[in-house]
């Protein structure tokens, strides 16, 4: 029962969430009675079994108390109107009552009244079901910095009447790059290991290609994240990473591979070139063998000069290293300013061990390994460690 209980929590909480603060108007309250009915189902739910619609009875019962609880404090004058609204008991639910209202919720969440970082992380928190460490960690912040950035956000919303609503279609185009952002990061947390947030992104992507069909880097970005999802039984094998060039190829989603292709076609036929194009571009690339690393590399260099991004440099500096040679590839890590992150250090100690360069490469895992969050990642650098170890001990010669 509690892994049932965690699965609707993940399948079920942007929806109950998203149809109570458009019901309430207000973050703090809808998050309270959310939280409230997933506890009262923890308590019910054993002894009583599992309802046939879980979300619609979230939604009943979360709504049912917050009116009590705006019955019993005679303050909240203001929402006196909720009060007139008919209840629907808990036994008897209809899915019909609530709509899907995510959509509503993301833009309320990205609206331009509010600073990125605060918007991404809003929508991770309502929509994604992220807890604030799981936030504060995708920031690289202290978990105080971002409860007090998503406090801030939610009074912003409070304090400007920001609407809950999807903007009229002559606001979209600008509202746009926060939500990619928005989704991309939920993406991204789902692909570490929580599926059910990457299957979550796919869905907003999906939904904004049927909403902003014109938008080239909003089919770019769901094809992007299409063809990274097709990997997912390739990355992992007993429960371990698995590096990119060890990955059983004949495990990727070709089915999934075709639709991301077919999303990429569609955002090339209408002229993109912006990141989320060239990613996906070079995402397709990847399902294909042999991968054409000179192509990839010439690709990544196209996006570097878009972005600006070290990040984006060391990417092609891994290309160039499979396309050139692991020298080739040393070059651009070792003038990159990405000292507090994981990765750089992670690769520059793969180049050194193909170069030989036994002593520096362990140092460089070392070193990956005291920035590293994620215990899969964690794992790998540990057994790359021992790898070196093994290959350098006089009594364990290298086969």
């Amino acid at each position: 029962m509690v892994t049932t209980l965690e699965q609707v929590f993940r399948d079920h909480w942007g929806r109950v969430l998203a149809a109570l603060i458009g019901f309430l108007g207000d973050f703090d309250l809808a998050e309270e009675a959310a939280q409230e009915a997933f506890a009262i189902a923890a308590e019910r739910w054993p002894r009583d079994g599992v309802p046939a619609n879980p979300g619609a009875w979230l939604v009943t019962t979360a709504r049912n108390r917050a009116i009590n609880r705006i019955r019993r404090d005679r303050t909240l004058a203001a929402k006196t109107r909720l009060l007139q609204v008919p209840e629907p008991t808990e036994e008897r639910v209809d899915s019909t009552t609530f709509p899907d209202e995510r959509l509503e919720l993301i833009f309320t969440c990205c609206h331009p009244a509010l600073p990125v970082e605060a918007q991404v992380a809003l929508t991770l928190r309502t929509l994604g079901g992220l807890t604030t460490p799981e936030i504060a960690r995708a920031f690289l912040v202290p978990e105080p910095t971002m409860a007090q950035r998503l406090v801030r956000a939610k009074r912003k919303i409070k304090a400007a009447g920001i609407p809950f609503r999807v903007p009229p279609g002559h606001l979209l185009p600008d509202r746009l790059d926060a939500m990619l952002a928005v989704v991309y990061l939920i993406f991204n947390q789902g692909y570490g290991g929580r599926g059910d947030l990457a299957a979550e992104a796919i869905w907003l992507g999906r939904a904004l290609a049927e909403l902003l069909p014109d938008q080239p880097e909003v089919h770019g970005l769901l094809a992007l994240m299409l063809l990274l999802d097709a990997r997912r039984a390739a990355r992992f094998r007993d429960g371990e990473l698995v590096l990119l060039a060890d990955q059983d190829h004949s495990l990727l989603d070709t089915a999934q591979i075709a639709q991301g292709r077919q999303a990429l076609d569609k955002a090339l036929a209408l002229g993109g070139r912006g990141p989320y194009v060239l990613q996906a571009a070079i995402a397709s690339l990847h399902a294909d063998q042999p991968r054409d690393w000179p192509q990839i590399a010439a690709l990544y260099g196209e996006l570097s000069r878009l972005t600006g991004s070290p990040v984006v440099e060391l990417n092609r500096a891994v290309a160039l290293a499979e396309a050139h040679g692991p020298q080739a590839g040393l070059e651009i890590v070792d003038r990159l300013p990405l000292d507090d992150y994981h990765y750089l250090h992670a690769t520059r100690g793969e180049l050194l061990r193909r170069l030989g360069r036994t002593h520096e490469a362990r140092e460089a895992y070392r070193r990956a390994l005291t920035l590293v969050h994620d215990d899969a990642e964690r794992r790998l650098l540990q057994r790359r460690l021992a790898e070196l170890d093994t290959a350098t001990d006089p009594k364990n010669p290298p086969r």
